[in-house]
């Protein structure tokens, strides 16, 4: 689950780690309030988006006084930033985070992430801070600097220290610095947090070590557990479809492609994907209905799929493992005639009952192409689109 900026900030405060003094806002006025409450001589007033290069897009503005926060304010609140990570449609700003200015000496980078080649933590640290990673590992890799945390031993104060070293910080900025880095991995593992990103890490004047920025990611599958996070989740910043499909219980990702997807298991998902893309058509969706493909959970799928406008042709891919392939025919059957699907449908049911769900598919009078492989249902369905 992505969150805001100052829902990170806020997370990493309790953890100990050092932030910049701010307020959120969602009116001009709020604005100018939180700058009065901070009470210094300079302000950020910052976009609060799911996305990053918000500056470059012009969604971050320095203020001298209350007054020029507030205009600035009614000038961000609404607009439609558009960043390298929007795409070109961007996104609508809703709520702002004013942040007291930071004496900033330099500009660094840190961030932690799961390595799955190695099933450990990866700890990182650049001095390129401020840019963003991906383009410091393909045009300055040597600049990145990592450790890998031992999930049996954890963080240590020598790996804080090799990080510290190897950013070059020196004095009160190097104690100040792995004080930093060991709240940051606790943070991180206290939160279930799937990603956390500081970019930049700055080192002020007096030598403090502050997130300027900060992004953290939390996994969804760990939510449970933090019901006070669970509530800091935007809808308003996520993708509709997706958060209908979050409603209905069903693994839902929204593609730009034309071909609706409904698959259950999320290796034949993805293979499935493929072998549309191979056929020469693209996939509209990733949509995983599991393990209990019933009449419910076909129904919403296609619910899903028939809200998308690009969808041009559904393709329905069941391996009957669990599931029994008679049982989602039936589910197809139903939902098909409570739900007006206006495209091609093409189905492929192999496995459990396949041969009753082959005949229940037969009998009925909805219009359905079928399928037996996978090649087949792919060249079908693109055939259907042509």
């Amino acid at each position: 689950m992505n969150i805001h900026e100052y829902q990170s900030k806020g997370i990493l405060r309790e953890f100990g780690v050092a932030v910049p003094r701010g307020m959120v806002a969602f009116t001009p006025d709020e604005a100018y309030e939180a700058a009065k409450k901070l009470g210094t001589s300079k302000f950020v007033v910052k976009a609060q988006i799911h996305a990053g290069g918000r500056g470059k897009g012009g969604g971050v503005k320095l203020a001298d006084s209350p007054d020029e926060v507030k205009k600035l304010a009614s000038e961000i609140l609404g607009m439609t930033l558009v960043t390298h990570q929007t795409g070109p449609e961007g996104k609508i700003v809703k709520r702002l985070l004013i942040e007291e200015g930071v004496d900033i000496k330099s500009e660094m980078y840190l961030g932690i992430v799961l390595d799955r080649a190695t099933s450990k933590l990866a700890f990182m640290v650049s001095t390129e801070g401020g840019v963003e990673i991906e383009k410091v590992a393909a045009e300055t890799p040597e600049k990145i600097h990592k450790i890998f945390v031992d999930p049996a031993v954890g963080f240590t104060a020598f790996q804080a220290r090799q990080l510290a070293f190897a950013l070059g910080l020196q004095g009160d900025a190097l104690k100040n610095g792995i004080k930093f880095m060991m709240s940051l991995y606790n943070a991180y593992t206290k939160s279930d947090a799937s990603l956390a990103e500081i970019n930049p890490l700055v080192i002020t004047g007096s030598g403090d070590v502050m997130a300027l920025d900060a992004k953290i990611n939390i996994d969804g599958s760990a939510l449970y557990r933090h019901k006070d996070i669970a509530e800091l989740r935007d809808t308003d910043e996520e993708e509709p479809l997706e958060v209908k499909a979050s409603e209905f219980g069903l693994n839902y990702i929204k593609l730009d492609g034309n071909v609706g997807c409904m698959v259950n298991g999320a290796g034949l998902a993805m293979a499935t994907m493929d072998l549309i893309k191979l056929a020469g058509a693209e996939p509209a969706n990733f949509l995983d209905v599991g393990g209990v493909a019933n009449v419910e959970t076909v129904k919403n799928g296609f619910l899903l799929l028939m809200s998308d406008p690009n969808v041009k042709a559904v393709l329905v891919n069941i391996f009957g493992g669990i599931v029994r392939c008679d049982r989602v025919a039936n589910g197809i059957k139903e939902a098909l005639s409570q739900i007006d699907v206006t495209v091609p449908v093409v189905v492929r049911l192999q496995g459990n009952n396949a041969d009753i769900a082959a005949k229940i598919l037969d009998e009925s009078s909805l219009d359905f192409i079928v399928a037996e492989d996978l090649k087949e249902c792919a060249d079908k369905v693109v055939a259907a689109i042509s």
